[in-house]
């Protein structure tokens, strides 16, 4: 039953974008979805829920529903759910969870819910001490989940009791911790006001290194060979930062833990190699691992297996156990997933950027976040610590240590890794000698780390932003870099014409590092206007990626787009794109922010900037501005029912009406 307050007079109000009884249906949908969610047969709304603005709307669901819909921890009373992995294939799936060989207290634990809970029938493996690659692959076929930190509570009754720290995932479909997905959806949470859970990810993070090595791509027994991005440091330092001044000591010792463990981190993973290259002393993606990822769907290799096992007569199912067996051997065919394993470390999966090529390229992405690390911990010792910091050896670290590894990055940085011709970073191939030529938006992460200067960073806003920046946000890679696309050779979900939260987000405090707060502003608010209008003409999507080209979450690439299948109202969005959301207008003023409510178009918006962009810029460089710009346009004319470019509106049709939808979204008699 639907009762209001007073009865709404709807009546169609056409701004820059949006109908405004298309939002006052799309928010009765939503709010009646709801409901039922929580088992309410009656509700009331009034007008104001009703006539709820769209940006005010989807910053309070991601502050009050959508982080609790991604939080996860790992103990007795979630186990059941939290264990379950959707990438495991396997006839009968096993519940597994996989213990460090020194957690005694932990494997106890677990041992304990298996024995009281028969009917979950899990089995609880500890680890060996030294985790090796042929170990890996040794238990590829019973993949299991990898313990978390957990900490000591009392419960009503006065006794001790082990609960694990919670964390947040990706997006719904997911159950374990990612890397560098963390990270970004960190930066929203602290936005949020949600300290105590950031802080409970860094020591998640803290305990991934000191038992495993390394912070993980997920916490998955098949991951463990395999880290990502590392933001260990800046995401430690921001928790830092916020903690209650008055326990000022309590803080430093945390802060010294958890650098203690960035730091061995910093030389066993990232200055080590094989992802070190000696000669020119800059990092790659290089991680170990044996055989085909097992992750991956049985088909996602068929294409790159079947002349190898065409070779060797016998079926590709065949040939894939011969290969990880170590039967057969195809240096070919190693080659290819060493460099497989680096796309997937590097969080890029996938891109013509890497194929092919990942572990050998000293990236631009990979050594700023390094640099970061490297300044991080100089400050963190001069400025919070008292210079009073040891690694885990009991070595004493200085600032001027650190300050000088930082300093050589940079020169390094400055010598292979960026082209003054081309205004632009470029990864480096460190086994041809010289630098790829692939254009990434990742070029704008040496302005989040610092290690630009002045003159490079006006070089990359003044000549080479152009390439990046679209009506809906910045491109992942240049159209000319990816390439012609064919049947043959497929769209890569990295490329252009897809944009991501955290390149936005990176690119953001970059161009507000440097003094350009116009450049972040305009930014930020073409990626928002991407996800308000997404939200509001299909009835609240928050996908995982955009089509930043054609203003769309409907996009055809490998894996699909996450956070796209609910009904009439998502229950979490997704996790880096919610803390875009709520970090992007934190970057707003209070005009653009009315306007972002009516979805007014960027351009529009931005003209008179753009005018004065123009005219520091050569022919060559507006008219490719120019060009992405109208790619935009007509893929926008192509979405609405009535070529007006204000306008993409989807009608919202129940599960079961007897009309049905075209292929663009649009309700059919």
């Amino acid at each position: 039953m639907f009762m209001h307050q007073h009865p709404p007079t709807i009546q169609p109000e056409k701004t820059l974008g949006i109908d405004q009884e298309h939002i006052m249906l799309s928010n009765l949908l939503q709010e009646l979805a709801l409901a039922h969610d929580y088992g309410r047969k009656h509700i009331v709304l009034d007008e104001a829920r009703l006539n709820e603005n769209p940006v005010d709307r989807l910053s309070r669901m991601i502050h009050h529903n959508f982080w609790d819909g991604l939080t996860r921890r790992i103990d007795a009373d979630t186990i059941e759910v939290v264990c379950a992995d959707p990438k495991d294939r396997s006839e009968k799936p096993v519940l597994r969870m996989y213990i460090p060989y020194d957690e005694d207290q932990q494997y106890e634990y677990y041992q304990n819910v298996a024995d009281e809970r028969k009917h979950l029938d899990l089995r609880v493996i500890r680890l060996p001490r030294e985790i090796t690659d042929e170990y890996v692959k040794s238990i590829n076929d019973a993949p299991g989940l990898l313990a978390l930190a957990m900490k000591e509570y009392t419960d009503h009754e006065g006794k001790k009791k082990l609960k694990g720290e919670p964390f947040v995932v990706p997006g719904g479909r997911f159950n374990e911790m990612y890397g560098w997905d963390s990270y970004f959806a960190a930066l929203g949470l602290l936005v949020d006001k949600r300290l105590d859970l950031v802080k409970s990810m860094v020591e998640n993070f803290a305990y991934q290194i000191k038992h495993y090595g390394k912070i993980l791509n997920a916490n998955r027994s098949y991951y463990l060979a395999r880290s990502q991005p590392p933001f260990l440091t800046d995401m430690a330092l921001k928790v830092y930062e916020e903690l209650p001044a008055s326990e000022e000591r309590e803080n430093k010792e945390w802060l010294r833990r958890v650098l203690k463990s960035a730091i061995k981190e910093y030389h066993t993973v990232w200055m080590a190699e094989p992802r070190l290259d000696k000669k020119t002393m800059l990092s790659r993606y290089h991680p170990g691992g044996i055989g085909i990822p097992p992750e991956t769907e049985a088909s996602h290799f068929i294409h790159i297996i079947e002349p190898f096992a065409q070779k060797h007569n016998v079926s590709v199912e065949e040939f894939d156990d011969l290969y990880n067996d170590g039967k057969v051997k195809e240096p070919e065919l190693d080659e290819y997933f060493m460099h497989d394993r680096a796309v997937r470390e590097s969080g890029h999966d996938t891109t013509y950027r890497f194929e092919k090529v990942c572990a050998n390229l000293a990236t631009i992405d990979l050594n700023s976040l390094l640099y970061k690390y490297e300044m991080d911990i100089a400050d963190a010792i001069r400025d919070y610590l008292d210079d009073e910091l040891e690694d885990f050896d009991g070595n004493k670290q200085t600032a001027e240590v650190w300050l000088e590894r930082a300093k050589q990055r940079r020169v390094r940085i400055d010598k292979y890794l960026w082209n003054d011709k081309e205004n632009l970073y470029f990864d480096y191939d460190t086994v041809k000698e010289k630098q790829a030529t692939y254009e990434s938006v990742t070029a704008y992460w040496a302005l989040w780390a610092g290690c630009a200067s002045a003159e490079q960073a006006a070089k990359l806003a003044r000549h080479s932003l152009a390439k990046f920046e679209v009506i809906g946000g910045l491109i992942s890679g240049t159209e000319a870099s990816r390439g012609q696309i064919s049947i043959e050779r497929p769209n890569r979900q990295w490329d252009f014409p897809f944009g991501w939260a955290p390149h936005q987000m990176m690119a953001w405090v970059g161009f507000e590092r440097y003094g350009m707060q116009d450049i972040a502003r305009r930014l930020a608010y073409r990626w928002l206007f991407t996800i308000t209008k997404s939200f509001v003409d299909f009835n609240g999507v928050v996908p995982e990626k955009f089509d930043v080209v054609g203003l769309t979450h409907k996009v055809e690439v490998e894996y699909g787009n996450v956070g796209t299948d609910f009904k009439f109202v998502p229950r979490e969005g997704f996790g880096w794109m919610n803390a875009s959301y709520q970090v992007g207008l934190s970057y707003l003023n209070v005009q653009m922010r009315r306007a972002l409510g009516t979805c007014t178009n960027p351009d529009l918006l931005f003209e008179k900037q753009l005018l004065l962009q123009g005219k520091r810029q050569s022919k060559e460089e507006m008219d490719r501005a120019m060009h992405y710009r109208r790619k935009s346009e007509i893929a926008v004319h192509k979405l609405t029912e009535d070529g007006d470019l204000d306008g993409a509106v989807t009608r919202i049709v129940p599960e079961n009406h007897p009309s049905h939808v075209d292929d663009k979204g649009f309700l059919m008699p």
